[in-house]
């Protein structure tokens, strides 16, 4: 047998083994055809909300706007940033901020059946204030906020996946 075709064969084998265990791509999303399609319920300007309405549409998961066709509502009923001083020098100044995004949410089905019961994710990060370059700071510290929004939605469709199985 050529080499060629033994790499090839090799790489057949080992991506059987890889579908057969359940491994899946990072950021592929399943739900079962019985909760789809999932209605998003949130506030207009929630940047969670498109977030995790893009990772259901690229896994392929119908979003509706129709509360009457939903078969899932995922309820964001807040979102919010904070931002809480967490070092100051000898002066009084600050130099770090602890930097907070919070999402309070829930996933109720068709029947009304709770799958996620009204809960809220808090996630921080630690943002240093030097006193140079405020304009660079401003959009580090906006850039901080949207990898919060991220996460969030990332934290939120694990739990989803892991109540719907």
């Amino acid at each position: 047998m050529s080499m060629q075709r033994r790499a090839l064969l090799g790489s057949l084998a080992t991506l059987g083994l890889l579908g057969g265990c359940g491994f899946r791509l990072r950021g592929h999303l399943e739900v079962p055809p019985g909760y789809r399609p999932i209605l998003i319920e949130a506030p207009s300007h929630s940047s969670v909300a498109a977030i995790i309405r893009d990772r259901l549409l690229s896994s392929g998961i119908e979003v509706t706007g129709d509360p009457q066709a939903a078969r899932l509502r995922l309820i964001l009923y807040t979102e919010q940033r904070d931002a809480r001083v967490a070092a100051v020098d000898l002066k009084g100044k600050t130099l770090a901020w602890d930097l907070h995004y919070l999402v309070d949410f829930a996933a109720v089905d068709a029947g009304g059946e709770t799958h996620l019961p009204r809960q809220t994710l808090d996630l921080s990060r630690i943002f240093d204030n030097p006193d140079i370059e405020v304009l660079g700071k401003q959009i580090e510290q906006e850039q901080i906020y949207a990898d919060l929004a991220a996460e969030s939605a990332d934290r939120i469709l694990m739990r989803l996946r892991a109540v719907l199985r």
